[in-house]
């Protein structure tokens, strides 16, 4: 379906060069050097003119549509900077819950409005200066438009308007600016793929024209900083840190900006039901809220759904570390006491202060925190202080983006419900344990197993390889399984088809449950079912002892894997068995961070492979840094070895290419999480059960039929179903 929507496309819309078609009559005239359009008619008249094929005036319309959005949103950040710095422009302060002064509220009324009213008018005379008569409000942009910009999808349709043109370098530049924010696209993925097959296009057209500057700096200050340059990442951490304070201020200003406040009347909760104060009040904290997210918003890149956790604080800790190594004690200082602002109980940021106020020898008191930081919290916890007094007092809602707000901010009568929410986790509601748990030590011990490799000597964090989990025997029925249910063409997944990660291998896969299934059915033995269960509870129980004695680990999924090279196909062969990726989390190698949400799966939280042969070649699996390219550790299958890590962005992992046989492992993730335990597993044991009893059952009436004196009926077996349908096994009471 795709490939034949993407043939109409080609077919619909004239091939590049050929001659483009008239405008359509009543689009918006530009004129270079005039005030700014309404982005809204000027996206809608530029999607006029590509469906017509009129290339050139929607990239013009479209390119216009965006400066006039750009436009809009620097005239409300520089004009409120200006208007709140005039004289006299500073609202009345009155402390929420002080007292009212004897003259009533006829004292503070007429202040409070005159302000703002001085304020509405400098807003007004600077937004008509800077974009003409009518100001902001003639440029006012719709919820849906809104969207449509965030999501780039100008770039989207200029990619193609480029691409008629032969304008090729900016078609790839605009394409790889859709993409970065849109990276699950397939079509465009091919599209960029298109481009970097093209001989015209440069390697440099491959530029992201929206994202901030301030996150190229980050990812270079931390690139040099991991290379122990700190001289050279000092600049760019600066620069990083000062960009991300600059787009806070432009989110603020465009927090005031009416469609912010679009959908409003559907928000009673503020009292917008209500009179004049009740109406201001909810305005007020919309705005509020707004406000305390632009840290959030700040923090996350493009195309991912979730920030950078700590990005201020973390960003502060690099620089006071980055500071230190250049032998600038005082900058360090001013740095690591920025961090103290946000966390004044932080020992690693009160040992590297006492360590630096060491270094300096007399003490400075001129010396302290960043003025931009002090400036941005006090700024931050007075708006939190009004959130949550409206909150007790008003009902409203507010979830709160930063770990860092001191407790005190929080009224008592609210602190200990949120204290609940924020610490409550799923293995809260767990059964208390019958018993305490053995660690790893005792565990080894008592399984027969060895330690081969700790995360020490495998250069990383929560690694670790163990053998003799499995006997040669065991590696050899569980071997048999697979291939049985391989002959049966029961495999779950991919039924013996090439793999989706290489097409120079075939795929096998068996769950626990399918495999008690076939073993029901007779398919595959009893054993190898049964073994393939209880090993992958032995897996988890000593995951869970070597790496977390503290908190239960349940299997969240089982997975008997085959990998068999195909024969003929791999000479020359390039690929990789299974990309480098970690299991709970987005790798992204060009930043080296790793993203903790969908489509991964982020829940899991530790991850095994059990091995059950050697005679194949290839197939190793690496661990690698961040980066995807550099291999840190690799480890040898071979029959009943464990490889054991934390599935996060710690442990990016691949498998080398198999060329030759078939490689077979066990695949295990478990999680903390009991509503993400492994149900299919729970069924499994139960089927294998079921069938055990009924056999016993079998035995016991043959042995009945062959002896003249059966036991009493006292001790006679009945089976009898529950509620639920299901077999149960009691005594038949005379």
């Amino acid at each position: 379906m795709l490939r034949l929507l993407r043939l109409l496309l080609w077919l619909l819309l004239p091939p590049p060069g050929s001659p483009e078609p008239p405008e359509p009559p009543g689009l918006v005239q530009l004129s270079p050097g005039a005030p700014p359009q309404a982005p809204d008619l000027l996206y809608a008249d530029g999607l006029r003119a590509y469906s017509a094929g009129a290339w050139g005036p929607a990239v013009a319309l479209f390119r216009e549509a965006l400066r006039s959005r750009a436009a809009l949103g620097l005239a409300r950040r520089d004009c409120g900077a200006s208007c709140a710095a005039e004289p006299g422009a500073a609202f009345p302060a009155q402390p929420l819950g002080a007292p009212q002064p004897a003259s009533g509220s006829g004292t503070w009324e007429p202040l409070l409005l005159r302000a703002t009213l001085r304020r509405a008018e400098c807003l007004s005379q600077c937004a008509a200066r800077r974009l003409g008569p009518g100001g902001a409000a003639r440029l006012r942009v719709g919820g849906a438009l809104r969207d449509a910009f965030r999501r780039r999808e100008p770039y989207n349709y200029l990619q193609r308007a480029y691409y008629q043109l032969k304008k090729l370098d900016l078609a790839a530049s605009a394409a790889h600016t859709y993409f970065v924010a849109n990276p699950t696209h397939l079509q465009m993925r091919e599209d960029m793929a298109k481009y970097r097959r093209m001989s015209g296009v440069r390697p440099q057209s491959f530029q992201d024209l929206v994202t901030p500057r301030y996150w190229a700096a980050y990812d270079t200050g931390l690139e040099l900083l991991g290379q122990q340059e700190a001289a050279l990442a000092l600049p760019k951490l600066e620069e990083a840190l000062q960009g991300s304070l600059a787009h806070v201020e432009s989110c603020r200003a465009s927090c005031e900006g009416p469609e912010e406040q679009q959908g409003a009347e559907e928000d009673e909760e503020e009292g917008s039901q209500g009179g004049l104060y009740e109406a201001i009040a909810g305005h007020w904290i919309r705005v509020l809220r707004c406000r305390q997210h632009c840290v959030t918003d700040t923090a996350t890149r493009p195309g991912r759904s979730f920030p950078v956790p700590d990005f201020l604080p973390s960003q502060l800790r690099r620089l006071h570390e980055a500071y230190a190594q250049v032998g600038n004690v005082s900058q360090a200082i001013e740095n690591v006491l920025s961090v103290l602002l946000f966390y004044p109980e932080e020992e690693a940021a009160k040992k590297a202060l006492n360590q630096y106020q060491t270094q300096l020898g007399e003490p400075r008191p001129s010396l302290g925190p960043r003025e931009d930081i002090r400036r941005f919290l006090l700024r931050s916890l007075g708006e939190k202080r009004q959130l949550y007094y409206a909150m007790e007092h008003l009902g409203t809602s507010f979830k709160d983006p930063d770990s860092w707000t001191p407790e005190s901010f929080i009224p008592k009568a609210l602190r200990e419900k949120l204290r609940e929410d924020q610490e409550k986790r799923p293995w809260d509601q767990e059964p208390p344990q019958t018993k305490p748990l053995t660690y790893w030590k005792d565990v080894l011990l008592l399984e027969g197993v060895t330690l081969t490799q700790d995360a020490q000597q495998l250069n990383g964090s929560e690694r670790a390889v163990l053998d003799g989990l499995l006997t040669p025997a065991e590696c050899g029925v569980l071997l048999q399984l697979a291939k049985d249910a391989a002959k049966a063409g029961a495999r779950s997944g991919y039924r013996g088809r090439r793999s989706p990660h290489s097409p120079h291998e075939r795929f096998e896969g068996l769950t626990v449950l399918k495999a008690a299934q076939l073993a029901r059915a007779g398919t595959v033995g009893r054993a190898g079912a049964k073994l393939l269960l209880e090993v992958s509870e032995r897996v988890r129980t000593l995951t869970q002892a070597y790496f977390s004695p503290e908190r239960p680990l349940h299997l969240s999924f089982s997975h008997l894997v085959c990998r068999s090279a195909i024969e003929g196909e791999q000479e020359q062969r390039m690929d990789l068995s299974h990309p480098v990726h970690a299991d709970n989390c987005v790798l992204d190698p060009d930043t080296g961070e790793c993203w903790r949400e969908p489509p991964a799966y982020t829940y899991r939280d530790y991850s095994g492979l059990l091995y059950l042969n050697d005679d194949f070649k290839g197939g190793d699996l690496f661990f690698t840094q961040p980066n995807a390219l550099t291999v840190t550790a690799q480890v040898r299958p071979r029959c009943g070895r464990l490889v054991a890590f934390s599935s996060g962005g710690e442990n990016p992992h691949g498998v080398w290419a198999v060329t030759r046989g078939r490689r077979c492992a066990l695949a295990l993730w478990h999680t903390w999480a009991a509503e993400h335990r492994e149900q299919e597993w729970t069924e499994a044991k139960e089927l294998l059960q079921e069938e055990e009893e009924e056999e016993e059952e079998e035995e016991e009436e043959e042995s009945l039929s062959r002896d003249p004196s059966p036991e009493p009926p006292s001790h006679k077996l009945q089976r009898v179903q529950d509620k639920a349908g299901k077999p149960l096994r009691v005594r038949e009471e005379l």
